[in-house]
């Protein structure tokens, strides 16, 4: 008896094979098709529009007062609003019990002053408590506040009244 070539085989493993390449380029159409979809091409944090959309109004690095602090200072207008943004580089010191982020009327508010470079009532206003010693923070400006009227941005222990640190804005 001879043994004949199994065509049905042949033809079933040729059908499995094509079957299993239209499968492949499905897939990798669905995923490229995917890459053009509008849910892939949109950011899935709408903040990210915004930063994308930010202006800079005014910048400053920051420069010691009482204690060590450096970074860079920005306020930007974003999506409408004054948001004052310190860099990743900003660092300033931990030992104060109640740091709060200021705007300051004068370009220099430690000039003229001795340690620990107090503050006059009615020369800032205070945006809000320090969020954390070092690293990137934002801070939104109240649209109260008319920017015309401050130079400078602050890190000040309210406390004992000392600026830590300052920066003149540009």
């Amino acid at each position: 008896m001879r043994i004949q070539p199994a065509k049905r085989f042949k033809s079933s493993v040729r059908s499995v094979m094509v079957g299993l390449a239209a499968a492949g380029l499905g897939l990798v159409g669905g995923i490229h098709a995917s890459f053009a979809s509008p849910e892939f091409l949109s950011p899935t944090n709408p903040n990210q529009l915004l930063a994308q959309a930010s202006t800079v109004v005014s910048s400053g690095q920051f420069v010691a007062g009482e204690k060590p602090t450096k970074g860079m200072a920005k306020i930007v207008n974003q999506g409408g609003k004054k948001v004052l943004q310190l860099d990743q580089a900003f660092n300033t010191s931990s030992m104060g019990p109640d740091l709060v982020v200021i705007l300051h009327k004068s370009k220099n508010p430690i000039a003229g002053a001795k340690a620990p470079f107090s503050l006059k009532s009615g020369d800032y206003v205070v945006l809000a408590p320090l969020q954390k010693f070092q690293g990137a923070q934002s801070y939104t400006i109240p649209e109260n506040v008319n920017l015309a009227n401050y130079k400078s941005v602050g890190i000040w222990c309210r406390k004992f009244n000392a600026t830590f640190g300052y920066a003149a804005l540009q």
